[in-house]
């Protein structure tokens, strides 16, 4: 799921070499963490949210196939620095 991730994202962003993906399993569930370059999270978030749902709804899927649950989280530390 990470790979799915960082395929999608880096296509999203302009500074695709700043994307960093985490994946942290605990049990059956799986949550996947995002980071872009400071400025780039709204391309990631899309209009109202659309673009990162489109996402979750890709890795939930991907989870299914896997047999785990999936979560996939934004971190906007950087951004919040601003």
């Amino acid at each position: 799921m990470k790979e799915l991730v960082e395929y999608i994202v880096s296509a999203l962003v302009d500074e695709p070499e700043a994307v960093q993906i985490t994946e942290e399993r605990h049990g059956d569930s799986v949550v996947v963490r995002v980071r872009v370059a400071q400025g780039e999270t709204g391309k990631v978030i899309g209009r109202q949210g659309r673009v990162i749902q489109a996402i979750r709804s890709l890795v939930k899927v991907a989870a299914v196939r896997e047999g785990v649950h999936a979560d996939v989280q934004l971190d906007r530390s950087a951004e919040e620095g601003r």
